[in-house]
């Protein structure tokens, strides 16, 4: 008897003992030639028996041998951040957007439990509180992925191997609109959707019994997977060692568990399930308004409600809306409305601790009138939310062009010399006793004591040298100088934004901020300070205190990370070299200190 053709059989006759043979083949998806001779085979074997009138019925050992089949749980991926529905997912984690007045996670842990499917198991990760209710409301279990900022599902799948045996794996985020769980399942299986066109998900080539013979990312004219998966007991158990051998493996911080899907195929026996037009998966705000109407008009977004006042426009307007690459402090996407384009600013995570935003309003208001800076068409002075005009035609500054790094040295000058004025400075110093209490000061660097306490020594010197003290942009790194072309190639016009720490200091300060961000070695760096003062000279006693910003604003930046880091976000790379610079260019300054 094969379990294939047993299981399916099985269930239809639990809900219909009285089906024929024929309803039987349509119902389990099978022939009617298979259905006849199961029949009789599990019946030589005393596992189904007759009852005339009453139809066909499971045996106390038919029962037993189905068990065997029985679904244990569901795990439910709901950790990502799910970046192209933006802006609804900067408020609401996108498994729990609604779609026809009903959460999609919901949907999928009722459907489950008609099923008698109760152990679900759900790893959260972005907005995790936000899934603390469905604990009381359905008695689910949630899983915490710590690298869920830092990692692909893989590392999801990995937290959740202790309950992973006969069990249902599904993302947050699909609508499936006819219940597709059973409470017995036979064989593994992942869903799949047919395209027609080019797709870029993960398709599948299959034998002629439709076992799963290989995967490929990207097609057209083929099954792609699309939904949720069943595992078997067995391939549950082969499937775990694969997952804690890859998860081991540096590498494959970007990978699905997919991967090892398509990888260990030999090894791991999966099926088909033909599920076109019933398992739904939104991509961004398009897709939902197509199947969902309603959020034609409202969205289920705060943000989109804020742009819709600003424009005084209706939510439908509002077209093309698509993620920006997320910045270290902020989130941004783009919208328009009509023929013009626009950038949305959204604060990041702790960024209420750092950014002063009703300073951060002052200086718009004084460099906004100057066109220094971005088109602003909204700025909230509260809580830091931001509407700009995009510019079509731009680029920022490529610092490792030497002529870039002049004309932004130049249009930097030019701004300082201006002598603009705000009611609050920035404080370098003091930021960076303020960064380190807001992460706690258990620094991850073991000579962080003494690194301190030499960044701490250059206060005095910078202190007791003449300096102007002027509006500074502080944050004046490469990316935040704006190109913007005409059309013909030229790219001469040149806007600085991003202005969140602006405030009166030292403009020399702002020479020192660009060189930490491009990560510049000695020889850039005294590149740098020579294009800030146009080929003429930079006074020894003035490129000694650039020098000391240099290890000061490394350090600044290193302790912003530092925190950034309580708050899950990672830096990797960038945040180690901050560290290196605020120790590297102390020595540097002493080294040429006493040359003096």
């Amino acid at each position: 008897m094969k379990s294939q053709y047993f299981v399916p059989i099985c269930r239809e006759l639990i809900n219909n003992p009285k089906a024929t043979q024929r309803e039987l083949a349509s119902g389990g998806g099978i022939s009617l030639g298979i259905v006849n001779a199961t029949i009789n085979q599990c019946k030589t074997e005393g596992l189904l028996e007759s009852a005339d009138a009453q139809g066909l019925f499971l045996t106390k050992k038919g029962l037993a041998e189905l068990e065997k089949y029985r679904v244990r749980n569901a795990i439910i991926l709901a950790a990502g951040f799910g970046s192209r529905c933006v802006p609804m997912t900067y408020e609401t984690p996108k498994g729990l957007l609604s779609v026809y007045g009903e959460p999609m996670i919901e949907r999928q842990i009722k459907q489950l439990h008609e099923k008698g499917i109760t152990e679900i198991i759900i790893v959260v990760g972005y907005k995790k509180e936000h899934f603390d209710y469905l604990i009381d409301k359905y008695g689910v279990k949630l899983v915490f992925n710590p690298e869920y900022t830092t990692k692909n599902n893989l590392s999801s799948v990995y937290r959740v191997l202790p309950w992973l045996e006969s069990s249902y794996l599904l993302m947050s985020d699909f609508w499936i609109e006819n219940n597709i769980f059973n409470t017995y399942e036979s064989r593994s299986w992942y869903s799949c959707q047919y395209f027609d066109v080019a797709t870029a998900e993960w398709c599948v080539e299959v034998t002629a019994s439709d076992k799963i013979a290989s995967l490929a990312i990207g097609g057209s004219d083929a099954w792609a997977i699309v939904g949720p998966a069943y595992f078997s007991a067995s391939f549950s158990a082969v499937f775990s060692e694969y997952v804690k051998e890859y998860y081991a493996r540096p590498g494959t911080e970007d990978f699905y568990w997919e991967h090892i899907l398509r990888d260990k195929i030999e090894s791991l026996p999966m099926y088909i399930n033909r599920q076109s037009g019933n398992v739904h998966e939104f991509e961004n705000l398009d897709e939902l308004r197509i199947f969902d109407p309603s959020y034609d008009k409202n969205a289920q977004s705060g943000i989109m409600r804020s742009i819709s006042k600003v424009f005084d426009v209706s939510q439908s307007k509002i077209q093309n809306v698509k993620p920006i690459k997320k910045g270290m402090t902020n989130d941004s996407f783009l919208f328009s409305i009509g023929e013009k384009n626009y950038v949305y600013r959204v604060p990041g995570a702790g960024t209420d601790k750092l950014i002063n935003r009703e300073n951060e309003y002052s200086v718009y208001q004084i460099v906004s009138r100057l066109g220094l800076c971005e088109d602003i068409i909204y700025i909230n002075p509260k809580n830091g939310h931001k509407i700009a005009a995009f510019f079509d035609n731009c680029r920022v500054c490529d610092p490792q062009d030497a002529k870039d790094v002049r004309m932004c040295m130049k249009k930097l000058r030019e701004f300082h010399t201006s002598k603009l004025r705000v009611e609050h400075t920035f404080d370098i110093f003091g930021q960076i006793e303020f960064y380190e209490k807001l992460f706690g000061g258990s620094s991850c660097y073991r000579d962080y004591a003494d690194t301190k306490a030499g960044i701490m020594e250059l206060r005095e010197y910078i202190d007791a040298q003449e300096k102007d003290w002027v509006l500074s942009h502080i944050d004046a790194v490469p990316d935040n100088f704006l190109f913007i072309g005409d059309g013909s190639g030229d790219f001469s016009e040149i806007r600085m934004i991003d202005w969140e720490y602006a405030g009166m200091q030292d403009p020399h300060v702002d020479i020192a901020m660009f060189a930490v961000y491009a990560m510049y070695d000695r020889k850039h760096v005294e590149a740098l300070i020579d294009s800030y003062f146009d080929g003429g000279s930079c006074p020894p006693e003035t490129r000694l205190k650039i020098y000391a910003y240099i290890a000061s604003c490394g350090f600044l930046w290193s302790n912003w990370c530092e925190f950034k880091r309580t708050k899950g976000v990672e830096y990797g790379e960038y945040a180690m070299l901050q560290y290196r610079f605020a120790k590297d260019y102390y020595k540097v300054f002493n080294e040429n200190k006493n040359r003096k």
